[in-house]
């Protein structure tokens, strides 16, 4: 995703070495280290920090309330409290916003067509996300809706995955995506199938770890956008008054090799939707 918001740059004009210089940071997916990448980049006296993830926007956010931050993709602003709307966010976020509360149900519908006879369909999250209580209610919510139960897993480091796969009692799983969980998502997927659990996710990368399906945004859309922000910022316009926008495109991917794996039948009419098959 980084190549494809510096093409885009380039494409507005911001050609690196020339006019523009970019510094970039990992977390490598600890959360407890964001805040001091996020200092070391105020102090370093940047113009725009772009980052992704709610986590991450937040620590940026707690350090700074001046230099602008786009966000590139994360839970829902506003119920964050991020932002004071998404028209006109007020502060110094604005960016690219994918509010998960519609890819959920979407998500577990998807998981029902698989798994008609499922009752119960479990949230795997990551502990030190802020929008975890958020989500686990909208995905409660969403299965009652289709007469199911959710419970949410949370894991606070990755040598928790496997336990928390292994010792549920659901019929699937749903994953939040979460940097964390984009470092390990083989791991994930691995547990899933050990545990003959269908895996639906929220990205491309874990599907292509081994995830039985992905419904979600395609990212390089979010990455076009966030850089169509950061021209603008750099041309002087203030986060405040720039409107938070949700991508429009989302894509269904299914891994058939993962199906045979976990002997599970993926519907025709669900094959038939799909933008990508794996075989």
């Amino acid at each position: 995703m980084q190549r494809v918001f510096i093409e885009r740059l380039r494409e507005l004009g911001w050609v690196e070495r020339q006019n523009l210089e970019i510094e970039i940071r990992r977390a490598e997916g600890k959360a407890e280290v964001l805040s001091a990448l996020a200092s070391d980049l105020v102090q370093r006296r940047v113009d725009v920090i772009v980052t992704s993830g709610t986590t991450a926007i937040g620590a940026a956010r707690q350090v700074t309330e001046t230099v602008p931050i786009v966000m590139a993709g994360g839970g829902d602003p506003v119920a964050s409290g991020l932002v004071t709307s998404l028209r006109r966010p007020g502060g110094n976020i604005t960016g690219v916003s994918l509010l998960g509360q519609e890819l959920v149900p979407k998500g577990l519908s998807l998981l029902r067509e698989i798994m008609p006879k499922a009752k119960r369909v479990d949230l795997l999250a990551n502990a030190a996300n802020p929008v975890n209580a958020f989500f686990g209610n909208v995905t409660a919510e969403a299965a009652h809706a289709l007469g199911m139960e959710s419970r949410l897993l949370e894991v606070r480091k990755p040598d928790e995955l496997e336990a928390a796969i292994a010792g549920t009692q659901a019929q699937a799983i749903l994953a939040l995506a979460d940097p964390m969980f984009n470092l390990h998502a083989r791991r994930i997927a691995d547990a899933a199938i050990k545990r003959r659990l269908p895996l639906a996710s929220f990205g491309r990368i874990y599907v292509e770890a081994g995830s039985l399906m992905s419904y979600a945004v395609n990212f390089s859309d979010v990455f076009r956008l966030a850089a169509e922000y950061t021209d603008r910022i750099l041309r002087g316009a203030k986060p405040a008054d720039l409107p938070i926008e949700q991508p429009t495109r989302y894509e269904l991917i299914v891994n058939l090799r993962t199906a045979r794996a976990l002997r599970v039948t993926i519907p025709q009419s669900l094959l038939l939707r799909a933008d990508q098959v794996i075989e």
